[in-house]
C-alpha cells in the first residue's frame, strides 16, 4: 500500500535534533507494524498537494498547531482537498488537527475544550467494534496535545471512542473516513519535551499531572494495526463500488 501524509506542521527546531521530524516518527510508527508499506509525504503547510487523489492509495492528515477554524490558505486548500477526498470514496485518516479538520469539512464542529489543555496519555472506552478493529481491546491509551476538540460531529459520523475530556476521541464517517484525536506518532520522551516548551501556554498543575501519566503504556503499535486494516478495507470497498 501506498500512503500518503499530509503533514500539516513541522516538529520545533530546536527539538528534532532528539526527535526528527514528522516524517521520521510517522516512518518509525509504520515500520512496526508494515515494513513494506510506501509513504510518501506532501507539506501541504507549504502548499505541496498531491497533484491527482490517486497517487496514493489512502491519506494520513497529520496534527498541527494550526486550528481547524484558521483562514491560512493552506488550511482551507487542504479542507477542500479532504472534500475531494471523500467525495471520492478514497481512505482518509485525520489525527489531532486533522481529526477535527475531517469533521468540520464535512459539516461538524470544532471548538477549544471548555476543560483546558489534553495532554500526557488519555485513555479512551471503545464503544463500537468494527471488523477492522483487531485484536479488540475495550480501553485504549494514547498521547495527546490539544486545545481544541471536535464538538459537532458531521452527519453519518458514528463515534468509535470516548473519553470525559473528549467525546469524540475517535470516530468514523461512512465507511471511508477515520478521525482520531490521539497522537500514536508520538512517544512518551516527545510528549514530555513539547510540555517542557509550551509551560508559556500550558498551566504547570496540567503538565504534572500530564508527565505523572506517561507512566502509562500507549497503545500507539494497536492502533496502528487498526488504521492500516482501516485503509486497506476501504481500499477494497473502492474498488468493489468502482467495478
Amino acid at each position: 500500500m501506498k500512503l500518503g501524509i499530509l503533514q500539516c506542521d513541522d516538529v520545533r527546531s530546536s527539538l528534532q535534533p532528539d526527535f526528527g521530524n514528522y516524517a521520521s516518527m510517522f516512518e518509525a510508527l509504520f515500520q512496526q507494524v508494515d515494513k513494506a508499506l510506501e509513504l510518501r509525504f506532501y507539506l501541504v503547510i507549504n502548499g505541496q498537494f498531491p497533484q491527482h487523489i490517486d497517487e496514493c492509495d489512502a491519506y494520513i492528515c497529520s496534527g498541527s498547531k494550526w486550528g481547524a477554524n484558521d483562514d491560512d490558505l493552506w488550511v482551507r486548500q487542504l479542507e477542500d482537498f479532504i472534500r475531494a477526498l471523500y467525495t471520492a470514496r478514497k481512505g482518509l485518516v485525520g489525527i489531532c488537527f486533522g481529526h477535527q479538520l475531517i469533521a468540520k469539512a464535512l459539516g461538524g464542529e470544532v471548538e477549544k475544550s471548555p476543560l483546558g489543555w489534553g495532554v500526557g496519555i488519555a485513555h479512551a472506552n471503545v464503544l463500537a467494534e468494527p471488523s477492522w478493529m483487531q485484536p479488540k481491546q475495550a480501553n485504549i491509551a494514547l498521547v495527546v496535545c490539544h486545545q481544541d476538540q471536535v464538538c459537532k460531529l458531521p452527519h453519518s459520523a458514528t463515534v468509535l471512542m470516548s473519553n470525559d475530556f473528549c467525546p469524540y476521541s475517535m470516530f468514523q464517517v461512512d465507511s471511508h473516513f477515520l478521525g482520531l484525536q490521539g497522537h500514536p506518532e508520538f512517544t512518551a520522551l516527545y510528549s514530555e519535551a513539547l510540555m517542557e516548551q509550551r509551560r508559556d501556554i500550558i498551566p504547570a498543575d496540567t503538565i504534572e499531572l500530564a508527565v505523572t501519566s506517561l507512566s502509562y503504556q500507549a497503545d500507539d503499535k494497536l492502533i496502528t494495526k487498526w488504521i492500516l486494516a482501516f485503509l486497506r478495507q476501504t481500499m477494497v470497498t473502492r474498488l468493489l463500488v468502482r467495478t
